[in-house]
């Protein structure tokens, strides 16, 4: 699957969740999304749940920004608009020029969750594609 299908369909997961859990306060909310409770009670949410499974080997990782408000997609590459330290490229066969973004945790932090918190998990990504 490619970024766009794949952000179209996680914007409609994520606000079905959210709408959800509607009742909830915007710090409850937040801690909802920690890894350890989605495994638990979300596991259809994220395919590596089902093997309890971290996308990044963080020791308290927050789902809520799954994907990342700094990734940026253009025609021939995909990018990090805060030049990570943590980050890399990857070339495929074609030529378009990867973001590696394993390396980095900067969007599964709490702090950074809440600094750049909407509800609307669409808007937060807006800027993801050129």
């Amino acid at each position: 699957m490619t970024y766009l299908p794949w952000h179209e369909e996680h914007a409609k997961k994520h606000k079905k969740l959210v709408d959800r859990l509607a009742h909830l306060s915007d710090d409850e909310l937040i801690a909802y999304f920690d890894f350890d409770n989605m495994v638990k009670n979300e596991p259809d949410f994220c395919g590596l749940y089902a093997e309890n499974k971290k996308c990044h080997d963080m020791e308290t990782l927050n789902c809520y920004l799954c994907a990342c408000p700094n990734f940026r997609v253009g025609e021939k590459s995909s990018t990090c608009d805060i030049n990570s330290k943590d980050g890399g490229s990857i070339t495929s066969k074609d030529g378009f020029i990867h973001q590696d973004c394993s390396g980095c945790t900067v969007p599964h932090k709490v702090s950074y969750v809440k600094k750049n918190f909407n509800r609307n998990w669409k808007e937060v990504m807006s800027k993801n594609f050129d």
